[in-house]
């Protein structure tokens, strides 16, 4: 039945949505660290993917969560030479997390995440009226 398919490519979307969620919410809350010393790294963003999967059983393309990647972008740097992984020059390497880009692609994921679940929930109202109409 094409709702039941239905149900499943959106539960499909809400787990990588959640995913996303959690990658998001990693590099938000390591934002301001840095590395334990001046040849140190400090967090390199991570970025989540996704891939397509065709379901056989259902015969329809379903959403999955790919592999993490890292961002290649520069590390920032402020001046600190009081800490612990400061360079020569007083130097900090900072992580390349930006958080208003952050912030835009958490507003992305949670419109896609209530798209998905706007769909269960129609999908379910339309089976709900069609077993209604069956017991009349």
């Amino acid at each position: 039945m094409d709702l039941i398919k239905s149900l499943k490519i959106a539960a499909s979307g809400l787990r990588v949505q959640g995913g996303r969620m959690r990658v998001i919410s990693e590099n938000i809350a390591n934002s301001n660290s840095t590395a334990q010393t001046a040849d140190g790294k400090p967090y390199q963003r991570k970025l989540p993917t996704f891939t397509q999967i065709f379901d056989r059983e259902i015969g329809a393309h379903l959403v999955k969560s790919g592999p993490i990647k890292f961002d290649k972008a520069d590390f920032g740097s402020r001046f600190d030479p009081g800490h612990p992984a400061a360079n020569d020059d007083g130097y900090v390497k900072t992580p390349n997390v930006n958080t208003l880009i952050e912030g835009m692609d958490m507003r992305e994921a949670q419109r896609s995440y209530e798209a998905n679940l706007n769909v269960i929930s129609a999908t379910r109202r339309m089976l709900a009226r069609t077993l209604d109409i069956l017991r009349a």
